[in-house]
């Protein structure tokens, strides 16, 4: 059997016996829970190996049944004290974890927080978190789409440093800012002695409407190659009614050119997504998106106009029991010619691809 799915099982294994735990001492403040989300992908570009391009992060392997996350986590809230440990496994954990060594790329979320006023709802958290980018999250059961967006793929899913948040007294307001130890990593990069930061600002004016701003500025690289890399993503969230929902995102960043080189080298990706629940069980969703990288800072590219990807996604979600839900999506990312692998050596400008999955939490 795939090692990575018997570590898989033992996590399901460890995380049940916790849980039940948990419920015989509801009254304490631990709580344990746990996600696992299995999937099959298949390219029909059939790729060498079945590896997606580098630029796909999740749900990243074709051809073969896999574990894109398994969860257990633990986390305790009383008073002015709050914390979490998440340690995990799977093709998502390989895929983005890669620059860590160690036991550190098993650690999904690892930190502490202080409430710093008793009177305001104001805390500090430090060490391993959960990225205040983007509107898409690790844990797949809780986005429309069954895979991830290319704006999500390509920026942080996690950080680590420290972050200060305030939620205001009527929770339309939450502001935060952080230290960070990078773009997407645990430890900084070698030979790197500045922090990054960013901000965070989210404005709820009603149940209907979340606005969201959040940013990174820093090197990501050593000292000596310094380039700072700035990069701002906007979303805005609508609840139609009670069947329509809309997201619309926009990401933008721009880092030093390299070599000393005057001026920044820019790049972007829009992306819209609409969701349909046509019932409480069934929901579908549908998403367009396109990344332009001209000048390959995230996705190098052959081609020499640079990286560019338009991409189509439908999918249909159903409830199978309150914490198991099915998945099914059609995706299409298109090109330029060579940007796919396909079998016996050679490329397209197209990949469509079919994703099934099954997601169970506890």
């Amino acid at each position: 059997m795939n090692k990575q799915l018997v570590f898989s099982a033992l996590l399901l294994s460890v995380a049940t016996h916790s849980f039940a735990q948990g419920a015989e001492e509801a009254q304490q403040p631990w709580t344990f829970s746990g996600y696992a989300e299995a999937y099959y992908l298949h390219d029909f570009n059939d790729p060498e190996a079945g590896k997606l391009p580098g630029f796909v992060y999740s749900f990243n392997k074709s051809g073969e049944a896999n574990i894109n996350l398994a969860l257990v986590k633990a986390s305790y809230a009383k008073g002015n004290l709050r914390g979490n440990l998440g340690i995990a496994d799977g093709t998502y954990m390989k895929a983005n974890y890669t620059a860590e060594p160690g036991v550190l790329n098993n650690i999904y979320e690892a930190n502490v927080g202080f409430k710093l006023s008793q009177r305001h709802d104001l805390w500090l958290d430090v060490g391993v978190l959960p990225s205040h980018i983007g509107f898409e999250s690790t844990i797949g059961k809780d986005n429309w789409t069954l895979t991830r967006s290319l704006s999500a793929d390509n920026s942080p899913f996690f950080e680590t440093g420290a972050k200060v948040t305030y939620v205001t007294p009527d929770g339309k307001w939450l502001v935060s800012g952080l230290i960070l130890n990078g773009w997407q990593r645990i430890q900084r990069p070698d030979g790197n002695s500045t922090p990054a930061i960013g901000h965070q600002i989210v404005y709820k004016p009603n149940d209907r409407v979340t606005l969201n701003s959040s940013s990174f500025i820093g090197n990501d690289k050593s000292d000596d190659q310094r380039q700072m890399r700035y990069f701002h993503n906007f979303y805005a969230q609508f609840q139609l009614n009670d069947q329509w929902s809309l997201t619309t995102g926009f990401d933008i960043g721009a880092e030093e050119k390299p070599n000393d080189a005057s001026g920044y080298n820019v790049w972007y990706t829009p992306t819209v997504i609409a969701r349909y629940a046509a019932t409480d069980k069934l929901g579908f969703g549908a998403r367009v998106e396109y990344y332009r990288d001209k000048h390959g800072v995230m996705i190098g590219s052959d081609d020499p106009d640079g990286f560019k990807i338009t991409g189509y996604s439908l999918n249909a979600d159903y409830m199978l029991l309150p914490n198991l839900v099915w998945r099914g999506e059609i995706k299409s990312l298109n090109g330029s010619d060579g940007t796919f692998a396909k079998d016996e050596n050679e490329t397209a400008a197209e990949s469509v691809m079919a994703v099934t999955s099954l997601a169970l939490s506890f």
